[in-house]
């Protein structure tokens, strides 16, 4: 069906919103059961797609097929607990589904009328098991804006997003409003840029819609590359068009006919699922030429990436998409002013331009009262790390870190103490416990000595050493460089170089002083932001736990237990049963005894993998952080050159 006018779009939602309204809690009056599948990247790895095609056959085995229907949706953010099945009417909300489980939970729940109990979810702190997803605390303290239709819509529908008021943005602006209308909204809603910088949306599209230049582009910038980030992969994977429609209304705005969505290869659901978003919107109308019967014309291209991290700076992400080497240029000239084959550009990240319709719908009044006063609205962030709840959340801007990571993450994984937790990826830094009441904005983070970023966050436990972490975030840096400016390709470099001998145990107390003033002089002297930011992880630790580089520099001790070159292991012969089977797991012939004698550890020779330590029955192989180690087996603690102390994973 081809969409001409607003009275299309209505038939289409008025056909699809009664399967809507169940899945937001209402009677349909349609007599059907809906199951919901999740069908994110996350639970997809979890075989949840076989979940789905398991309660089709069963369906189909018991004549349910035309009484109960089994969709796929986008992600639910409670992806520790996937794969993920909920039943409407009920919102009843099953963890952890197996394909096994199908046959069950078909016979049980819409058969007799029975909840699989074992299926429905537990809270790990008070026990109390949750029927509905509104029972759920890990959803209590969010608010979803950008992600209000993934886990409600089949992604692959078109229909099913006009349902719920999907491309009616669109058709209002382009048959009532004028470009500088809705440009005028989006500069007072407050908006900022979400992929990391925070600039003023409706200033960016304010700069580009001025030149009077043709023709210009609309870019959708989904190079996600921050490790333990999924923010953008999930809006893309659960509501496509939702980018889609928002990117039509900027290209209106500014004056375009063209658009590129720069994705990764790396996310081939989200490709998929942009690509046939792409052709249901070309086959009804909705993008293409006069649209809406206007004058009119937008369409929208993929281009991929090979995974570069720098082509996630918004200047080498251009030349990528031209064909050419992913580097950052010099600015000014802005893309606003000159980007794509020296046209101007609009490029905005994925949660960006995810913003506008909730904007456009709701108000900018509506979305100014969302957040701080100097960042508005939610931020969509990926949990990641030693916490009991990985996932997807999205909560107000102002939302403190004690709330992300105790309340909706349910607390530190394995009964740990929280360290520290790192905001921004790479180019971010690591925020310790003291900070943990933190209303959490652009400003407020970039005081502390991190950013924003695209919205990765990496928590921390007692068992993580900060030193090593800054040596793994230069490293992922350092080999990520672009290269063409001398104070990212060497100074990275030169800073690892420096890390790595701190974590060997050979650094010495001048190191701390190089690696500040070599810090910032990378900070300030890198040609892009990537390269301006890759010193944070260095920066933040050192700032804020620099008693842990004082302790393999001064003690050659790592506190946690992590860096290998500062450990070593020994048989405590008391405990010792000559059994051998520390010496038949060792790979490199470290260990040797004999007959009814205690075995030992070549310290030449052991590679440090515990692979001994796992298999002593008697738990007699003790872990030293320094160069002296006293065991304290009933507290479960080794105490190291230095006073350090640190619990052993025996």
């Amino acid at each position: 069906m081809k969409v001409k006018n607003i009275d299309d779009l209505k038939a289409v939602k008025e056909k699809y919103y009664p399967l809507i309204k169940q899945r937001l809690g209402h009677r349909n009056g349609l007599g059907l059961t809906q199951i919901l599948v999740c069908s994110g990247t996350a639970c997809t790895s979890s075989e949840s797609g076989v979940v789905r095609q398991e309660l089709e056959r069963e369906l189909v085995s018991r004549n349910l097929k035309d009484t109960v229907r089994v969709i796929q949706t986008g992600c639910f953010g409670f992806c520790q607990h996937g794969p993920i099945v909920m039943v409407h009417p009920g919102e009843i909300f099953y963890c952890r589904v197996k394909p096994g489980d199908a046959g069950e939970l078909v016979e049980a729940h819409l058969v007799n009328g029975k909840l699989v109990d074992r299926l429905l979810n537990r809270d790990d702190i008070t026990g109390e098991t949750a029927l509905s997803i509104k029972d759920i605390h890990f959803f209590e303290a969010q608010k979803r804006i950008v992600l209000q239709n993934c886990g409600v819509i089949n992604p692959e529908q078109i229909e099913e997003y006009i349902a719920r008021d999907g491309y009616f943005t669109l058709a209002d602006v382009i048959l009532n409003k004028q470009p500088g209308e809705i440009i005028d909204m989006i500069s007072k809603s407050g908006l900022r840029g979400r992929g990391g910088a925070g600039f003023p949306t409706g200033k960016k599209w304010e700069m580009t819609a001025a030149q009077d230049v043709n023709p210009k582009y609309v870019v959708c910038n989904a190079d996600e590359g921050d490790p333990g980030a999924f923010m953008d992969r999930s809006i893309l994977e659960g509501d496509p068009h939702r980018v889609l429609e928002a990117m039509a209304i900027a290209a209106y705005c500014i004056g375009s006919s063209q658009g590129y969505i720069y994705i990764r290869a790396e996310y081939p659901i989200a490709v998929d699922r942009l690509e046939i978003a792409i052709n249901q919107a070309r086959e009804m109308g909705l993008l293409g030429p006069r649209l809406f019967g206007s004058d009119f014309d937008f369409d929208i291209g993929l281009r991929f990436g090979a995974g570069a991290f720098v082509c996630g700076e918004e200047t080498a992400l251009l030349h990528s998409v031209m064909g050419q080497r992913g580097e950052p240029r010099p600015r000014p000239p802005y893309p606003a002013q000159e980007g794509l084959w020296g046209k101007p550009t609009l490029i905005n990240n994925v949660e960006t331009y995810a913003n506008i319709p909730a904007i456009l719908q709701e108000g900018w009044e509506w979305y100014q009262g969302q957040g701080t006063a100097t960042s508005k609205g939610t931020k969509v962030f990926s949990l990641a790390g030693k916490i009991n709840n990985t996932g997807l959340i999205e909560v107000p801007m102002g939302t403190t870190l004690r709330t992300i990571i105790f309340d909706i993450g349910g607390g530190i994984s394995g009964g740990r103490q929280f360290k520290a937790v790192q905001t921004g990826g790479p180019s971010g830094g690591c925020i310790p416990e003291k900070f943990l009441d933190l209303p959490i904005d652009y400003e407020s983070l970039k005081e502390i000595g991190s950013i924003m970023g695209s919205g990765g966050m990496i928590v921390m436990s007692e068992d993580n050493c900060m030193v090593d972490l800054a040596r793994f975030y230069l490293e992922f840096a350092q080999d990520e460089s672009c290269g063409r400016c001398t104070p990212c390709r060497v100074g990275t470099k030169r800073l690892l170089e420096i890390l790595k001998r701190i974590t060997e145990g050979q650094g010495e107390m001048e190191d701390l002083e190089l690696l500040e003033e070599l810090a910032f002089d990378i900070r300030d002297a890198s040609l892009c932001g990537l390269g301006q930011t890759a010193p944070n992880p260095v920066i933040s630790t050192l700032r804020y736990f620099r008693e842990e580089y004082l302790a393999h520099i001064r003690d050659k001790a790592c506190p946690a237990g992590v860096c290998k070159a500062l450990l070593h292991y020994t048989v405590d012969e008391q405990k010792c049963i000559a059994c051998g089977l520390c010496a038949k797991t060792c790979a490199v012939g470290a260990i040797s005894g004999a007959p009814k004698q205690p075995y030992r550890i070549d310290p030449q020779k052991c590679v440090k993998c515990a692979a001994c330590v796992a298999k002593c029955p008697k738990k007699a192989i003790a872990r030293g952080v320094g160069k002296e180690v006293a065991v304290n087996e009933q507290a479960g603690i080794f105490t190291g050159a230095g006073g350090q102390e640190n619990r052993a994973a025996l």
